[in-house]
């Protein structure tokens, strides 16, 4: 691993942070130093200014700017990235993060939306057993109550006269 001074690494880093925004595999085929070094390098000065990977920046950004910025970026090629980004004072990678959780937030509205849809689906079949239920319940009552002693439906039938139930017993 080569060693470099420091007017050198404040050089490449210069290009390859704003307003320049380089993109590394280009610097480092023009200065010869090896892109791991310059990832290093530029991971190290964003985690210094507080832009690190781990949390973005407070930023003037609201959603709907970082929303816009996604739709307008979208169509554009590397280089066109790197012009609008040095445009607008921004990263690319913050453009990719900001994609990237535009994406998430899509993906995981539709998988609670589909979940959601299943949840009910088996909800109403759960409460249309329920309501069959219930009605076939309700049914043997009807039937019971309708043969149990003292029910008008049983009364009615005493009251018909003995035709109706059979022969009386004798000795009564």
């Amino acid at each position: 691993m080569g060693s470099y001074s420091a007017e050198r690494k404040e050089a490449a880093l210069r290009r390859m942070l704003p307003p320049e925004n380089l993109h590394i595999p280009v610097l480092a085929k023009e200065t010869g130093i090896p892109e791991a070094t310059l990832y290093r390098w530029r991971k190290r000065a964003l985690e210094q200014a507080g832009l690190g990977s781990d949390h973005e920046p407070s930023s003037p950004w609201s959603t709907a700017d970082k929303f816009s910025v996604v739709v307008e970026t979208s169509s554009l090629n590397e280089h066109e990235l790197g012009e609008y980004c040095r445009r607008k004072g921004l990263y690319a990678e913050q453009v990719s993060q900001w994609r990237e959780k535009c994406l998430q937030a899509n993906a995981s509205s539709s998988a609670e939306l589909r979940e959601s849809r299943q949840r009910e689906r088996e909800a109403q079949g759960h409460i249309r057993e329920l309501q069959r239920e219930l009605k076939r319940k309700e049914k043997a009552l009807a039937e019971t109550h309708d043969q149990a002693p003292g029910s008008p439906r049983c009364c009615q039938l005493d009251r018909r006269g003995p035709s109706s139930r059979g022969p009386m017993p004798r000795g009564l």
